[in-house]
């Protein structure tokens, strides 16, 4: 009985250990991995960047008005033309941090490029920082969904 137990206990942990070096079969499609920029692991490196307080002081309400409406206007530009992925504001925090960015990119240069279009972020309402982040693929591809998760529009 020993014996029995022993070779069941080793077979259970031979075949365990085995399938855990294993590529699990899934729904692999190389053809989408590639038009997204997939790596082996269906991740990519993307610019995120950070919206903080700006340094410079707007006392004028029409320049604001001006700059929140082009600010918006440029993230719905972006949107629409597949280079912005993900935004949205944050919450309070020590850092002055008010919203981030996932940008469809991976060069600080054409983020910064993309990020001064933003007249609110031209003009020093806010000052942006870039950062490197590894994410999935396949992020992009939300943006199909989310119409059908929205009872109204922010």
């Amino acid at each position: 009985m020993r014996l029995f137990c022993f070779s069941a206990l080793l077979i259970f942990f031979t075949l365990t250990t085995q399938a855990q070096g294993q590529t699990p079969v899934n729904n692999y499609n190389k053809a989408l991995a590639d038009s997204l920029g997939a790596d082996e692991y269906g991740m990519k490196w993307y610019v995120m960047v950070m919206l903080k307080t700006g340094t410079k002081q707007i006392k004028s309400r029409d320049s604001l008005t001006w700059l929140y409406k082009g600010h918006i206007d440029a993230i719905t530009e972006m949107t629409n033309n597949g280079t912005l992925i993900v935004t949205g504001p944050l919450g309070k925090n020590d850092k002055n941090f008010r919203s981030f960015y996932i940008l469809n990119t991976s060069k600080t240069d054409e983020a910064q490029k993309m990020m001064n279009e933003n007249p609110a972020v031209k003009f020093g309402l806010f000052d942006a920082e870039y950062f490197f982040w590894y994410g999935p693929a396949a992020l992009p591809t939300y943006r199909r969904f989310q119409p059908m998760v929205e009872a109204k529009k922010p």
